[in-house]
């Protein structure tokens, strides 16, 4: 039986992180309808438990791989910007963090020095705020 399925396999997709998150939101979602008796919850779990199966059976093998991609980056930007705002967090009794005016990057100066003069790194426009 291994091996009828391995054949039947042979040139498909297969599983990746995106049909990971797709077959865990289904099992929420059905266990979502279970608890509260809404079919809403039950019909969509479905449809993306669907949408993973035909994913996974796909022989389009470049474009799951592109869509998987796709997704790896994205939560590669959530997870930079959760660290970074997590890091601010942690920073939020020594440091302040301003935007500089003429190119919107993030600035970082110590907190408790009065009206001080911010030199940005990149474009080396300066600015006063309160520090």
């Amino acid at each position: 039986m291994k091996q009828k399925l391995q054949h039947f396999m042979m040139g498909r997709y297969g599983a990746d992180q995106l049909g990971q998150l797709l077959m865990g939101s289904s099992v929420v979602l059905l266990l979502l309808s279970m608890l509260f008796r809404v079919d809403i919850f039950y019909i969509l779990a479905l449809g993306i438990m669907g949408y993973e199966y035909y994913r996974m059976m796909s022989r389009k093998i470049g474009q799951r791989q592109a869509e998987n991609q796709k997704f790896l980056n994205w939560r590669y930007r959530l997870a930079v910007k959760w660290n970074r705002e997590r890091e601010h967090f942690r920073q939020r009794k020594t440091c302040r963090f301003y935007r500089c005016p003429s190119c919107r990057q993030k600035v970082r100066v110590p907190r408790g020095k009065g009206k001080i003069c911010i030199t940005c790194p990149s474009c080396k426009t300066e600015f006063v705020r309160k520090s």
